[in-house]
């Protein structure tokens, strides 16, 4: 993470939520996150994850009336812009200036600049650091209570090396020997002690469909949150299950001009909106 460090981003979303204090605020966590095999890092474990659904799913927070923290890894896809990845293709040049006239473009273009005030990017790379911001971001959240969504799109490190275990210079490709550790959950003393009345959503990825909604529970049950978003790895395109303490709903997209973020933003809104309104929150 380059420019601001950890204490002055948490700074700015300190600044950006007093003009927002008394909307409907979501810290959206996107990309993956890096764990460091060296202190001076050449190495490190990574994963696939480019931030799809985190991004999408901020396009559909804020046309629902979402003011968003984006917490995103960097280089990761971003909203609006993520439509784009060949973005010459799409330009010519007229009088020495770069023109299109992609509707697809222009639109996006326009909905960026639209949202603009109503963001704000955050990003982060290491595990260590998004550990480190989503805790500071979400006790700046905490006193708007149940007006906060914490969506936790983020795929974070499964494991990672301890500080102290780390080698100080490249790893010998010869001697390689990898102390791993199983990353702490957070999420508890986040959901007891950080936003007790947030609405928290968590995401839950798998392989194996047979143990998913089983896996989703056991979260469920394990840090006391709201909800939690089961996909599978092939599949989390089109198929995902919504799992709360009582049910699960599949949502399944069936219009392929539609994105299944749309469908689950539509749906966690309400949500959330019913846990306002049980706290007697105005909205």
């Amino acid at each position: 993470m380059h420019g601001k460090s950890i204490a002055e981003h948490v700074k700015c979303v300190e600044a950006f939520v007093k003009d927002f204090g008394s909307e409907r605020i979501a810290l959206v966590t996107s990309g993956g996150t890096q764990a460091p095999l060296e202190k001076n890092t050449v190495r490190f474990i990574d994963n696939f994850s480019m931030g799809t659904r985190g991004a999408t799913s901020t396009e559909y927070l804020l046309a629902a009336g979402y003011t968003v923290i984006f917490m995103h890894r960097e280089s990761s896809l971003l909203p609006f812009s993520r439509h784009f990845p060949s973005l010459f293709t799409m330009l010519h040049v007229e009088d020495g200036k770069a023109v299109s006239s992609d509707a697809k473009l222009v639109d996006n273009i326009q909905k960026s600049i639209h949202y603009r005030n109503r963001i704000l990017f955050v990003p982060f790379v290491t595990l260590d650091q998004y550990l480190h911001l989503l805790e500071g971001i979400c006790t700046v959240l905490e006193p708007l209570h149940e007006r906060v969504l914490v969506y936790l799109a983020a795929a974070v490190s499964d494991f990672y090396i301890k500080h102290d275990d780390l080698p100080t210079h490249k790893m010998k490709t010869e001697e390689v020997s990898l102390p791993l550790s199983v990353v702490p959950k957070n999420l508890q003393r986040l959901v007891e002690d950080i936003v007790p009345r947030s609405f928290v959503v968590s995401f839950k990825l798998e392989t194996d469909e047979s143990i998913l909604v089983e896996k989703a529970r056991k979260a469920l049950s394990s840090y006391g949150h709201q909800l939690v978003v089961a996909n599978m790895l092939h599949t989390r395109k089109e198929h995902v299950v919504l799992v709360d303490n009582e049910k699960e709903m599949h949502i399944r997209l069936t219009d392929k001009n539609k994105e299944i973020e749309e469908d689950i933003i539509d749906n966690i809104k309400e949500r959330h909106s019913d846990h306002m309104a049980n706290a007697g929150t105005a909205q």
